[in-house]
């Protein structure tokens, strides 16, 4: 797909990938509805898109997904303003890391589903008739590593990340006769803010080698190279497609070696109590 003049949805655009993603785009000249909540974010977003002189265009939406209405709202002010839609990037989400007995029913637990699954699904659901009737478009759900490999204090997470995997691989059968690309980008650790609001409390301060990991920028490229030449699963940086492997052939070694490596020892305390 030529990128110059396409209609680009990408939420969770006011920070991290989202905004490096749109940024990517820009430079391309692409047409793009720059949605979340953070509306002040945004506009400064697109005000630094307009002074790019690539011909880029930017609609700002404050938009709260895990509201139906907002979502219906984001499609509508899209398709009054630009007749049609190319692209949505499903990028939108956030994480809530702990362990399961410590998250909150619904400021941790129901809020992550509310946004990072049904806030994909509503999402796509309002934007797919669109490219129905236009027989063309592509919808590029942000999934995750952990969405392949669930690990400890990743529950809720991994949970929402392993649903959005298997919507975008039913999804990508339903609608490929009328012409529309369904892709799934799988990153492993990325330098955003979503360690910050995670909550993330480690003992063994286990984290993402160095060589490993990814930037915004990093991810936002691979979505716009997603846009030119599809595929349906793309896993960055491909190092990571060998955890996947190893934990799909030997589970019980990635079993073994996450309990005895991080588990136990970050729970030590508590173990040790009963």
């Amino acid at each position: 797909m030529d990128i110059e003049g396409k209609i680009i949805i990408v939420t969770g655009a006011s920070s991290g990938i989202g905004e490096a993603t749109a940024r990517q785009f820009a430079r391309e000249g692409a047409k793009i509805v720059l949605a979340a909540r953070r509306v002040d974010r945004l506009e400064a977003l697109a005000h630094e898109i307009n002074a790019m002189g690539t011909g880029a265009e930017t609609l700002v939406v404050q938009a709260d997904l895990s509201k139906l209405e907002d979502i219906q709202s984001l499609i509508s002010q899209t398709l009054n303003k630009f007749g049609r839609i190319d692209v949505l990037v499903n990028n939108a989400g956030f994480g809530r890391l702990d362990w399961l007995e410590n998250l909150d029913p619904k400021k941790d637990i129901q809020s992550q589903f509310d946004v990072n699954v049904l806030g994909v699904v509503q999402t796509t659901r309002q934007a797919l008739p669109v490219m129905i009737k236009q027989r063309s478009g592509h919808i590029i759900n942000m999934c995750s590593m952990a969405g392949l490999v669930a690990t400890p204090t990743y529950t809720i997470y991994a949970a929402c990340k392993h649903a959005v995997h298997g919507f975008s691989e039913a999804l990508r059968r339903e609608v490929k006769p009328w012409g529309i690309d369904v892709s799934m980008i799988y990153p492993g650790g990325v330098t955003t803010e979503f360690g910050q609001h995670a909550g993330i409390k480690r003992k063994t301060q286990a984290s993402t080698p160095r060589f490993l990991l990814l930037s915004a920028d990093d991810v936002g490229r691979a979505v716009v190279q997603l846009v030119r030449r599809p595929r349906a699963i793309w896993i960055i940086p491909w190092l990571w497609s060998f955890t996947v492997w190893l934990n799909r052939n030997f589970n019980w070694f990635v079993d073994y070696t996450t309990i005895n490596q991080f588990t136990i020892p970050e729970r030590a305390d508590e173990l040790n109590a009963r």
